[in-house]
């Protein structure tokens, strides 16, 4: 990571990141949970701000998975896409604090107050942090057609043939964002092309619609792994476990072209203290499982597990480090 990047817990963020589950259920009770009743006693939300297939989304089914089993309600994935997770983040905010609404969040939303000049939400103030769960390496991808074996030939043919476009899962994500900075750092002429999520952007490129992919290894994964994309680098600290052949963008001579993506579990602030111990607990043991830990890591994800106190302490050095991105990329939303 740069020197000027955060240290320790933010530093967590650097090294990493990647979601699943759909359907909905119109939830309505008192704000707070009845003495007598233990939690869950009917079905909760579980908020997924992306598309499907998308990096959000493909955890936070697996966690659901495993909530639904251990506490004996169901986990109801709802995908409510749009404005680069605003759409769905809003509506978290807006929510009963009862603890049948929880919030699956990107760490586009540590990014979101510097990119958004209209937000409806305080990312910190109107949320309660639960676990930030996993992270994955974003990894830069191209169809297998493309000659370009890394990121050295990508960059010189960016070069030779201007204006090429690149897909990512949503504005101001940290896929564009990264994307952007080698656009800036490189003085090079690339054009975004914004999807809903993660899996769309990456289909559109396994298509052959798209040059390249901006997307987190564990939605682009799969298809690397299935010969549908060929992977030219990857943007974290060291290579990863998944794919140990490719290189690094430091190695590559592109040292501003760092960063993670994360998963967290939020809810509305005002959510009972009793239910946020409770999902933080289950989650925690989730993801100490070796099978869990296992299918995470096979599907391009590192265990992060920091309850409560360490995630809002690592969510507030993600603000303040990718604003500062945003400010050299001049990446900007009304």
């Amino acid at each position: 990571m740069p020197s000027s990047e955060p240290t320790g817990n933010a530093a967590i963020s650097r090294r990493h990141f990647a979601g699943l589950v759909g359907g909905s259920a119109a939830l309505v009770a008192a704000p707070r949970i009845a003495s007598a009743q233990a939690y869950p006693a009917r079905p909760v939300r579980a908020i997924v701000t992306f598309a499907p297939g998308g990096t959000v989304d493909v955890y936070a089914r697996l966690a659901c998975q495993h909530l639904s089993q251990k506490l004996g309600q169901q986990f109801v994935v709802e995908n409510v896409a749009g404005a680069t997770g605003n759409r769905g983040t809003t509506q978290a905010a807006r929510s009963t604090p009862d603890g049948y609404t929880l919030l699956f969040a990107l760490s586009t939303h540590a990014v979101n107050a510097s990119i958004f000049s209209n937000l409806q939400y305080d990312p910190v103030a109107d949320f309660v942090p639960i676990n930030l769960s996993v992270s994955s390496t974003h990894v830069v991808s191209v169809h297998p057609s493309v000659a370009a074996k890394g990121a050295r030939e990508f960059v010189a043919d960016l070069r030779a043939r201007p204006n090429q476009n690149y897909a990512h899962g949503g504005l101001g994500t940290q896929g564009h964002l990264l994307a952007e900075r080698l656009k800036v750092t490189q003085d090079l002429d690339m054009v975004a092309v914004t999807f809903p999520g993660a899996g769309p952007a990456i289909q559109a490129v396994v298509a052959n619609q798209i040059s390249s992919a901006w997307t987190t290894m564990a939605s682009a994964g799969p298809m690397i792994a299935g010969g549908r994309l060929k992977a030219l680098a990857v943007t974290g600290q060291t290579r990863s476990k998944l794919l140990p052949d490719v290189p690094t963008m430091i190695e590559q001579g592109f040292p501003e072209v760092v960063g993670d993506t994360w998963v967290g579990i939020m809810a509305p602030k005002g959510t009972p203290e009793e239910v946020v111990t409770t999902i933080n607990r289950e989650i925690a043991e989730f993801l100490e499982q070796p099978a869990a830990r296992q299918r995470l890591a096979d599907v391009g994800f590192d265990v992060v597990n920091k309850g409560p106190a360490e995630f809002a302490a690592v969510l507030k050095d993600e603000i303040v480090f990718w604003k500062k991105v945003v400010e050299e990329t001049k990446v900007r939303i009304e």
